[in-house]
Order: C-alpha cells, then sequence, then structure tokens
C-alpha cells in the first residue's frame, strides 16, 4: 500500500509539471539578484527541472560511468551554452522546440530502457545541455551579479542531477525496472506536451 502511495505521488508530481502555468520555464519577474536567483531558476523551471532529473534518472539506468558521466557533462556544457545565449543568436521558439525535445528524448529513453552507447549518450547529453544553458546566458547579463547567478543555476542543476539518480537507484529493482520506466513514459508526455506547446506558440 505505502508503495502504491509513494508511486501515485511521483506520478502526480510529474503531471503537475505539465500544467500550463508551470509550462513558461526559464521567465521569472522580478529583478535578477545573484547566487539565490540563478539557484531557483531550475527548480521554477518545470522543464528544465525534468530534464535535469531525466539525465540523473537515465544515468543510473545505464549504470556503470554513466552515473557521472552524464550529470557531470550537463552542467558543463549548459555554461557553453550560456554563453552562446548571450549573444541570442537563436529565435526564441527554436530555443523553446529543442528544450521540449530534450525532455521528450530524454523521457522516451528511460521509458524504454535504451542501453546507449557511452559515446552516443554523451553526445545526446551535450546538443540538450546547449538548449538548456542558452536561456539562461540570456538571462545571466541582466543579473546584478552574473558569476553569481550561473554559479547559482549550475548548483542547483547538479543537485536536481543527484535527486534524479537517488531515484534511480532507489526504485530499480521495483517491479524489475518497470516503475523508473513509467517515470520516464511520464517525463515525455510532459516532453510532448512542451513541445506541442513550442510549435503552436
Amino acid at each position: 500500500m505505502a508503495l502504491r502511495k509513494d508511486r501515485h505521488f511521483l506520478l502526480g508530481l510529474l503531471v503537475s509539471a505539465g500544467f500550463p502555468q508551470l509550462a513558461q520555464a526559464h521567465v521569472l519577474g522580478g529583478p535578477m539578484g545573484g547566487f539565490g536567483s540563478g539557484f531557483e531558476h531550475p527548480l521554477l523551471g518545470a522543464d528544465h527541472f525534468l530534464a535535469m532529473l531525466a539525465v540523473g534518472l537515465w544515468g543510473a539506468q545505464l549504470g556503470g560511468r554513466s552515473v557521472w558521466t552524464l550529470p557531470a557533462t550537463f552542467p558543463l556544457i549548459m555554461c557553453v551554452g550560456g554563453v552562446i545565449g548571450m549573444f541570442s543568436l537563436l529565435p526564441d521558439w527554436c530555443v523553446a522546440v529543442g528544450i521540449a525535445i530534450s525532455v521528450l528524448s530524454l523521457g522516451l529513453a528511460i521509458a524504454f530502457a535504451w542501453r546507449a552507447p557511452e559515446w552516443a549518450s554523451l553526445a545526446i547529453i551535450t546538443f540538450f545541455a546547449l538548449f538548456h544553458g542558452y536561456p539562461h546566458g540570456q538571462i545571466a547579463p541582466s543579473a546584478a551579479d552574473p558569476a553569481a547567478y550561473t554559479v547559482g543555476f549550475v548548483v542547483a542543476t547538479g543537485m536536481i542531477h543527484i535527486f534524479g539518480i537517488g531515484i534511480g537507484y532507489g526504485l530499480a529493482r521495483l517491479k524489475g525496472g518497470a516503475v523508473v520506466r513509467l517515470l520516464g513514459a511520464a517525463i515525455g508526455a510532459a516532453g510532448l506536451y512542451y513541445l506541442a506547446a513550442a510549435l503552436m506558440g
């Protein structure tokens, strides 16, 4: 019974992330501060949060070196994407589509328990990290302390990765990994919603 309640709670949490009022990720009102503003940014952007969670889940699911290579690579490449974002080279819709596809793709990789080769998983993570870092780079220059802001969102991103790894390991043996795959499917469904919203918006 407790397991069923926990599973329903987790699914409810993921489904709630797809609600329209949370869909405007990366858009925070009010003045931008330093570390605190950067730290809360990934936590308040539902699409970003789900992608970070998925990176941790997928790393735990793949096992081996992927447990740390995927979560370590993502924040580093996000910083590169942030630098690119400072120049505003891409239209907003393109970035929104890229972020949505990342949530959808990572969710599906978990749902189907795709045992990707290490080079392929790192290439995928690298590509998606650029899109997630891009909007942070657009915002960082307007922060009161851009360096502290950047450190804040990198730290928060890493914490979400660790949270995903913990969930992945904690639920790995339940129903032969079916619970983790179900979480991946829920993340993928949210990604599909974000993609539709990005294309229609």
